[in-house]
């Protein structure tokens, strides 16, 4: 179900701030503005309500329909993201603009990122003095959703720019997706190379740079925005989450990097181990059985429908190789990976 800007409604399973696309359409222009918006049910004579969603899969169809309207589209999500401003995001922006400095508007980013999204979270990763501001969200790379993870990029480079004093250079960008037809827009955007086909979407930024104090910093005022988010956040929670659902995201997000641990994925959904933990078992659920049936399906999805090699998968799987990769399918489906996608691919 979808709503109109201001109304009071539930959020779809996966779902995505209105604002999003309100400025996918005012950055391409054209007449065709008020009917991409009904298509997902927004009135376009409303207000832009940051806390009103889409459903995320709506919202990749529309952006997909959009590049395939424009004559080039390889610089779509970088007009896009030129055009956001801190406050176009309610007080979640005025948070991230009254931040002592970057590195603190990066923990608040990663700390509030439900407010404006289920699909997808910011995560500060910490890298020598720097840090890298990474953006994780699963799922096939469609073109929607690589447009959104581009855009998403740059709206987060754009409003550094706004809040931080000097320049604002990302040491390196990287993009999961390969590079799109014409690249070097991409790289005038960021200020340099991007590497594409990486292991992640996120921009590496200096200590330096995101240990100044930002133009309009206020701890008090900080804080009191926090606070404002904090209910924000508990208000999100309680309105129609799956928990499993938002642990299996968190734990596939997660699995590149090897078997996450219950404390990592409690620190991303931001909250505390322990919680996490009742929350799982109040619902009659392992966070370990939980893991290792995200693994298989994921597993299992790969093998079916990708033609990546073994090793590959089990990697992406959080094998370690892909002699643990067969072990694991032996205990799942009595079989090892290549005899299962040969069944099922009936060769």
């Amino acid at each position: 179900m979808t709503a109109q800007d201001g109304s009071a409604s539930l959020r779809p399973m996966g779902s995505v701030t209105s604002l999003y696309l309100r400025k996918v359409v005012a950055a391409v222009g054209g007449t065709g503005g008020p009917a991409y918006l009904r298509a997902v049910g927004l009135d376009p004579d409303a207000r832009a309500d940051v806390a009103t969603m889409i459903a995320d899969t709506a919202y990749y169809d529309l952006l997909e329909r959009i590049a395939r309207d424009l004559p080039n589209a390889t610089d779509m999500a970088l007009r896009v993201g030129a055009t956001m401003r801190c406050d176009d995001y309610g007080a979640f922006g005025l948070a991230w603009k009254t931040a002592p400095t970057l590195r603190d508007s990066f923990r608040r980013a990663a700390r509030y990122w439900r407010v404006l999204t289920s699909v997808a979270e910011f995560e500060v990763r910490p890298e020598g003095p720097g840090a890298w501001f990474m953006l994780n969200r699963a799922g096939a790379r469609r073109l929607g959703l690589r447009l959104s993870n581009e855009a998403t990029l740059a709206s987060a480079l754009t409003i550094m720019r706004e809040v931080a004093p000097g320049a604002v250079q990302p040491l390196e960008v990287h993009l999961r997706h390969p590079a799109p037809g014409a690249s070097a827009p991409h790289a005038g955007w960021f200020g340099g190379p991007v590497t594409w086909d990486s292991d992640r979407d996120g921009l590496l930024l200096s200590g330096e740079l995101i240990d100044r104090p930002n133009r309009l910093g206020d701890a008090g005022l900080s804080a009191y925005l926090d606070a404002q988010l904090d209910v924000a956040l508990d208000r999100v929670r309680g309105a129609g989450d799956d928990l499993p659902s938002d642990v299996r995201r968190a734990v596939e997000r997660s699995l590149s990097d090897g078997v996450p641990e219950l404390a990592r994925i409690a620190a991303a959904m931001g909250r505390s181990e322990r919680a996490l933990q009742r929350a799982l078992a109040a619902e009659g659920i392992s966070f370990r059985g939980l893991v290792d049936r995200v693994r298989q399906d994921l597993a299992e999805g790969l093998l079916v429908n990708s033609d990546y090699a073994l090793a590959e998968i089990a990697f992406l799987a959080g094998f370690s190789e892909q002699s643990a990769l067969t072990r694991a399918f032996r205990r799942w489906r009595g079989v090892p990976p290549a005899a299962f996608r040969a069944a099922r691919r009936g060769g």
